[in-house]
């Protein structure tokens, strides 16, 4: 299995991680049952763009779902900046500073667009239930604040012109757009990224790359993400781990695992080509 070496303290270490669906708790283990991710481990580092690939069905949103607490985990341990996350509830996990997006879509559809990023500053709002119910000059003075920012993360996103639309109006490609905003707009320290890329066009995709490199280093953020687009994952992933059959099968850089046989079965067959020329 090819190695690369990344710097900087791990921020994200997850060891021996399993996820078993209806199977049978037993003293040595668990009986029966699909196993969807099985002892899988990765070391994700402060500051790193870090990619997670796989066939479909691999178990790469599964890891996700036990990462943010979604689906309980079976066995292993996940730590984020020295806490293990196993049995905390999603929102506490969120608190800690993590934030991420979905495969599927999930926004507040019937919101305009920024009240969907703006909700998810009102946790930093820094007033209470008194000053909201009050709403003197100290709730107002807040309330512009998160707007101002709302409007900055739409900014990033060249969203700052659909700000007052329906979210659920827009093309699928903003929409996505529009979560990627949200995730930030908690204040995230790592960013789930979950096939940001899916729906968007070409011209989308080559921007969407751009962003993701500018709100890493701008917000000083940990990235892992989920992405089938091998455009993607190849042209900004500085570590890449592969997993098929929940297991993982190889790591390291692009080039790396693009030259990986086990790779190459795995995307393409034993006659296959190299995965980094499939888009």
């Amino acid at each position: 299995m090819s190695e690369c070496t990344p710097t900087g303290p791990v921020v994200l270490e997850i060891k021996n991680l399993s996820k078993n669906f209806g199977g049978r708790a037993m003293a040595e283990g668990v009986e029966g049952g699909l196993w969807a991710v099985r002892d899988f481990d990765i070391a994700v580092h402060e500051g790193q763009l870090a990619g997670l690939i796989g066939p479909n069905g691999a178990g790469k949103t599964t890891v996700f779902n036990m990462i943010s607490a979604l689906i309980s985990v079976t066995s292993g341990d996940i730590t984020f900046q020295g806490k293990n996350l196993v049995g905390m509830p999603p929102h506490a996990i969120t608190q800690l500073g993590i934030g991420r997006t979905f495969q599927n879509i999930r926004i507040f559809p019937r919101l305009s667009v920024l009240d969907n990023v703006r909700v998810a500053l009102h946790p930093h709002a820094g007033y209470g239930l008194g000053s909201a119910i009050w709403q003197g000059g100290s709730f107002h003075s807040k309330e512009r604040e998160l707007t101002e920012k709302a409007q900055d993360l739409l900014t990033i996103f060249s969203l700052q012109d659909k700000q007052d639309e329906v979210a659920s109006n827009l093309p699928y490609g903003e929409q996505r757009r529009v979560e990627m905003a949200r995730a930030l707009a908690a204040q995230p320290k790592l960013l789930l990224l979950d096939e940001p890329a899916a729906g968007m066009n070409p011209a989308e995709v080559h921007g969407l790359m751009d962003r993701i490199h500018f709100v890493r280093d701008r917000f000083k953020l940990t990235v892992l993400l989920i992405e089938h687009q091998m455009r993607v994952v190849m042209g900004i992933c500085e570590q890449i781990t592969v997993m098929d059959f929940g297991q993982v099968i190889a790591r390291g850089t692009a080039d790396q695992v693009s030259d990986d046989s086990k790779v190459i079965e795995a995307y393409l067959g034993k006659q296959g080509g190299k995965p980094g020329r499939r888009v």
